[in-house]
């Protein structure tokens, strides 16, 4: 025979008010289960301990990187004090070569001159 009760609709509410009742007392009953209160603890305890082993990670690489942007940043101040040195050098080498071409043009000029007063003197003596 077929279940007259389902078919009704105060009959459905009711199924469903107890089905509802069923499922928040089995709720009740998990959650304060002391299986599950102790299991629930230790994953807590280990979330915890991953939480801390994490956080000591990255403390660890943020030293490990501030280091090394200190290790870099004087590499770079090394390498510009030397650039700094060479192109001094550079500088004074390129002085000293400008200023011995300068002296030998300027040997050079007299010499020429030298020469060409030569030349004049000569062709006044031949005139006279």
């Amino acid at each position: 025979m077929k279940n007259s009760n389902r078919d009704r609709f105060d009959g459905r509410l009711k199924n469903a008010s107890e089905a509802k009742k069923d499922l928040l007392e089995r709720f009740k009953a998990a959650a304060s289960d002391p299986d599950r209160l102790a299991k629930r603890a230790e994953r807590d305890e280990r979330a915890l301990a991953r939480a801390a082993e994490r956080k000591a990670e990255a403390e660890e690489l943020r030293k490990a990187q501030e280091a090394l942007s200190a290790q870099q940043a004087a590499d770079a101040e090394r390498d510009a004090a030397q650039s700094a040195e060479r192109a001094a050098a550079l500088a004074a080498e390129q002085a000293k070569a400008a200023e011995k071409e300068l002296e030998e043009f300027a040997a050079l000029e007299a010499e020429r001159k030298a020469e060409r007063d030569r030349r004049y003197a000569a062709r006044r003596a031949r005139k006279r």
